[in-house]
């Protein structure tokens, strides 16, 4: 596996990479520390010229780069040493989602996993704004790993669904291999605002899933409230949900999940990481 560990050096980022670090246990990973200096700043403070290639270097590289070794010297002094895995520094001086995008192509990147501050500041979104362009923006598997999450052996999975498939069950290949090394059961929720049934579009969708997930014998659940993120955080709290995966292709639940802005009543986006998955 390669893994996309993108970092700001904040204690968010560390937790990530923790996470990703465990999660990965028993896997062989290349993980690629990425740390980007952001040319939209740059931009933004409206500097007057582009610098050069040596003043890039001097005020930006190098700096990163000695952050990253410290990072690693972290990395190692704080989590267990597994052979299995293997670590790569990379930086950066570019577009943030330019640069992402490049290194998930270079690199073969499976999946971008990344930590976020969950709800602050005046818009509180789930996620913040970088977070957010690489989970709309970039199409690779990415693993949101919240600021409060601690890596258990996960138990349970929740997929919410509202069985449009509008993307290729393969799509769903991530889940799968999360199924098969790591062991968890499958919840997989549908929500609706009206308590109606399915349409046969959606029944055969949702017969689709049951047998392309038949081997790890998924459990449905049907709910209904008028509001998707409150139906979620009932059913994460009352099943001790450790994981909630989603497609990004199904805008309806996705962005009502991770891009709504009212989440005073919302707790579970400050530990439970989120799986979003790419066609």
């Amino acid at each position: 596996m390669n893994i996309l560990l993108p970092t700001d050096f904040s204690d968010n980022a560390f937790n990530a990479i923790k996470y990703a670090i465990a999660f990965f246990e028993n896997t062989s990973c290349n993980f690629y520390l990425l740390h980007i200096n952001n040319l939209e700043n740059l931009v933004a403070a409206d500097i007057g010229y582009v610098p050069t290639a040596e003043v890039i270097e001097k005020a930006y590289t190098k700096p990163s780069k000695q952050k990253l070794r410290d990072l690693l010297k972290q990395i190692s002094s704080k989590v267990k040493h597994n052979e299995k895995h293997k670590f790569y520094t990379l930086t950066d001086y570019s577009f943030f989602i330019e640069s992402i995008r490049k290194h998930v192509e270079e690199k073969k990147i499976d999946m971008i996993i990344m930590g976020t501050k969950g709800a602050s500041g005046l818009k509180k979104y789930i996620v913040g704004s970088n977070t957010g362009d690489i989970i709309t923006k970039v199409k690779c598997t990415t693993l949101v790993v919240p600021e409060h999450a601690n890596y258990s052996k996960l138990k349970e999975i929740a997929f919410p669904t509202d069985f449009t498939l509008s993307y290729d069950i393969n799509t769903l290949q991530p889940i799968t291999d999360i199924l098969n090394t790591i062991k968890p059961n499958l919840s997989i929720v549908h929500i609706n605002n009206k308590d109606l049934s399915l349409n046969t579009e959606q029944l055969t969708s949702k017969d689709l899933l049951n047998d392309y997930f038949e081997d790890f014998k998924p459990s449905f659940h049907f709910l209904s409230n008028k509001k998707v993120e409150n139906a979620i955080q009932c059913f994460v709290e009352s099943r001790d949900i450790d994981l909630i995966a989603m497609v990004a292709k199904n805008l309806n639940y996705f962005q009502s999940i991770l891009f709504h802005s009212k989440v005073e009543k919302i707790t579970y986006h400050t530990h439970i990481p989120f799986l979003v998955l790419h066609e």
